[in-house]
């Protein structure tokens, strides 16, 4: 195994549309492996290693979103944002390069992800906002959804707000916050007048778990699921799971705290 001596933390931006999420999948366009392969441009060699804070689903996008860097040789960081930007896709942009020390673990470090699902219903929208806003359509009950998303906050089992879960899965998470509020991030042009954001935070998040929420509170404003019987899904945690999965282009990784 290589011994790393330096190491930097790096905090990216990216529109996911056109990836199949962070990590790097055999014959699939990947963040993670065109990351990789900006690096060996700009160091042109192959010694060095990338470890993200997590995983994202094919399609998702962030406008936050850290990964570590593991070299054998010391670079400027101002060199190394500016050859970053100059060289990654259009898609990809590095905000931050920090340098920090052996003793950092990205993944061990306790931190905060904080997602946004922006959402809107009614008239079809824009085709422009495929990857941006997510439109259900008929609708939708902002209200009530507003009153069911209470019920997300504090320590839950979310067991049936799980995809594929292994045996060494544990399904108790706390969720931080969580609330349903009026689009002001994604205005003019193409977006919807009429748009929400579903933000929720969490120390850590099962696969799928923020589109089954957000599906669940969708199935809550159509009128399909009451309140209660939400609530009751976070109670009698060992029946169905979830089957109802939102669309993922709608789902942005806001902010990464360490």
């Amino acid at each position: 195994m290589a011994r790393w001596n330096n190491f930097y933390l790096i905090h990216i931006e990216f529109l996911g549309f056109r990836y199949h999420g962070w990590q790097v999948q055999p014959g699939l366009k990947s963040v993670e492996g065109m990351i990789n392969k900006t690096f060996r441009f700009i160091l042109q060699h192959e010694n060095f290693k990338v470890l993200g804070c997590g995983r994202t689903d094919a399609k998702v996008s962030a406008d936050d979103f850290a990964f570590e860097l593991f070299l054998n040789q010391e670079i400027e960081i101002p060199t190394l944002l500016e050859e970053l930007n100059k060289n990654l896709p259009f898609d990809i942009r590095a905000k931050s390069v920090e340098l920090v020390d052996a003793k950092f673990n990205i993944i061990k470090n306790s931190k905060i992800k904080e997602y946004h699902y922006h959402f809107s219903y009614g008239e079809k929208q824009h085709p422009f906002n495929a990857p941006f806003v997510i439109n259900f359509g008929k609708h939708l009950d902002i209200e009530l959804m507003q009153e069911a998303v209470n019920q997300f906050v504090g320590i839950h089992n979310f067991k049936r707000y799980v995809t594929k879960p292994t045996t060494n899965t544990i399904f108790e998470r706390e969720i931080l916050s969580a609330s349903i509020e009026p689009n002001t991030e994604r205005v003019g042009g193409f977006f919807p007048e009429h748009a929400f954001v579903f933000k929720v935070s969490s120390k850590g998040f099962l696969r799928y778990q923020v589109r089954l929420m957000m599906a669940a509170l969708v199935e809550v404003g159509l009128g399909n699921m009451t309140v209660e019987e939400l609530k009751q899904t976070l109670v009698n945690y060992n029946e169905t799971p979830m089957k109802n999965n939102a669309p993922s282009s709608g789902l942005v990784l806001h902010k990464v705290t360490f």
